[in-house]
């Protein structure tokens, strides 16, 4: 058994600034399912909202972010986060990662901010276009030095481990088994504290923007857990992912719109004003449902976005990684549209948390996207991700570092136990029912649902999940089998949450109930573990 004072799992920006803002005195682990740096936070482009310019103001921020969260944001929350955002990127650049900076006509250099969808001023700091490739490295390469920090990777965590297994009272969180993916052996870790930042759930769907490592881990493991689970049925279907076929969850950047990128039938005309007066720059679940629209009324493949109007020096400097991606694939941005079509992008909702990333079992907190703080409410604005990962990241490390004397010792956790399994044969199930899954989500439970599609997923999933407690229950476990049990876990939630609501509201959209209920005050939708 492997002893910490705090088990991170997860590799993000919400873990590694959580790692990194922890006293040096404790003794911490962060695992990652792959490389250190390999998960959404390293492909995230856009950038981090933060209130940076005299002309723009919190008030404003948390308007924008209430707004798009359509009803269901926490004010509270909304404040906390916007008036923290300042401080995390002072942090960030003392860190030393290389923001994209201005040259003002005084001679002063300030940070460079974008504009992008929902935002009613420029306030996100980014680095070009591979914002998040600058914080991810750049806190990487920090917590490689840090002597009280183990990386593991390679490592993916099966289950956490609380009391009520060794019978205890209190069910406190007293660690995890993991699976080194590297020698297929699972191991019993022991921590004082767990952490859950191991991302969202998008590949959930058939398209996705996400890396592969998105299957909802922490989520299904805080549910098997006993947490409460709340919004699910928000997932944000991002507008613009390239449609092209070597280019796998390729993302262009909602900023590539703030800058003036216009959408486009395939003759050409544009189409966004015909659905929101604010056109591009409209929050994401308008323009996602409005080239869904498009593409099905038309029949088309794709809709196009078109930023070629703009001097070609300004896009190469701008948007230089998608510039260059889109070259290798015989797409010039400077001259051509870009071809583009929705992907499922982000997941709103996630595990309950307060304001300290604290879940419902103590001794276990959740940040970043696996958590549901209430910033996001029915659909997050632009460039609030990475933000919540960083502040949520510091509240959590300042919760445990003043709990950490008087929290109890770790725990002896029994080891791994394989006595009754036996090498699996049929790996073919897996596989199969994987791909299942994320067609009849994308088919049933996507941009646009109905009663009847809700249904239908609903009887599939529970067909899936009897099968695939049989193979968990009869043969040794592997990180395919592990991915599917949380994907599986995970797609149930959205169904049973999207069923609740009978309304559509933010990102969620049903034709049985187009309108939104504003008879009584909105209500997050929380799931209660039986």
């Amino acid at each position: 058994m492997i002893s910490h004072d705090v088990l991170i799992i997860g590799s993000g920006a919400a873990g590694l600034t959580l790692a990194l803002r922890l006293p040096e005195s404790a003794r911490v682990a962060v695992l990652s399912k792959g490389a250190l740096s390999e998960g959404s936070s390293l492909y995230a482009q856009g950038g981090i909202s933060a209130v940076l310019e005299e002309d723009d103001s919190l008030d404003a921020h948390v308007a924008d972010t209430i707004e798009a969260g359509a009803g269901l944001t926490d004010e509270r929350v909304a404040r906390f986060v916007t008036r923290e955002a300042a401080a995390c990127i002072h942090w960030l650049v003392g860190m030393g990662v290389p923001f994209s900076t201005l040259e003002k006509p005084d001679g002063t250099v300030s940070l460079h901010l974008h504009q992008e969808g929902g935002h009613s001023h420029r306030r996100i700091v980014h680095a070009a276009d591979a914002t998040g490739r600058a914080v991810e490295t750049t806190l990487e390469g920090l917590v490689r030095t840090r002597p009280n920090i183990d990386v593991l990777e390679d490592h993916l965590a099966v289950d956490v481990f609380t009391g009520r297994r060794l019978g205890r009272a209190d069910d406190r969180c007293l660690g995890a088994y993991v699976l080194d993916t590297v020698n297929d052996t699972v191991r019993a870790m022991s921590a004082r504290f767990v952490v859950l930042a191991t991302g969202g759930a998008s590949k959930v769907y058939l398209y996705t923007s996400n890396p592969d490592g998105a299957t909802g881990d922490g989520i299904a493991m805080a549910w098997r857990a006993g947490c409460r689970i709340a919004n699910m049925e928000f997932n944000q279907f991002h507008p613009t992912c390239l449609y092209h076929p070597d280019a796998k969850s390729f993302l262009i950047s909602e900023a590539l719109r703030g800058e003036g990128g216009r959408l486009l039938r395939p003759d050409g005309s544009r189409f966004m004003p015909d659905f929101d007066r604010r056109g591009e720059l409209a929050p994401r679940d308008i323009v996602a449902r409005a080239i869904d629209h498009e593409m099905k009324r038309l029949g088309a493949e794709c809709m196009y976005l078109d930023i070629s109007h703009r001097d070609p020096a300004f896009i190469r400097e701008h948007f230089p990684t998608i510039h260059d991606r889109c070259l290798e694939l015989g797409i010039d941005v400077t001259r051509q549209p870009i071809p583009v079509v929705p992907a499922a992008h982000y997941t709103c909702g996630g595990v309950m948390v307060d304001m300290h990333g604290r879940t419902d079992r103590p001794g276990l907190y959740a940040i970043g996207e696996t958590s549901c703080t209430g910033l996001h409410g029915a659909n997050r604005l632009a460039s609030n991700s990475l933000l919540e990962c960083l502040v949520y990241g510091a509240a959590a490390a300042d919760n445990i570092a003043a709990l950490l004397p008087t929290a109890p010792e770790n725990v002896e956790i029994p080891p791994w136990d394989e006595s009754r399994v036996t090498d699996s044969d049929e790996q073919v199930v897996v596989s199969h029912n994987w791909h299942e899954l994320r067609q009849f989500m994308w088919d049933y439970v996507g941009i646009v649902r109905t009663n009847k599609r809700l249904e239908r997923a609903q009887h599939r999933v529970e067909l899936l999940q009897s099968e695939i407690r049989e193979y968990y229950g009869n043969f040794r476990i592997n990180a395919d089998l592990i991915e599917l049990r949380n994907l599986a876990t995970v797609a149930e939630l959205i169904i049973a949450s999207a069923r609740v609501r009978k309304e559509s509201r933010g990102l969620h959209y049903t034709l049985d109930y187009p309108a939104s209920d504003d008879s009584r005050a909105a209500q997050p939708t929380v799931l209660h573990p039986a």
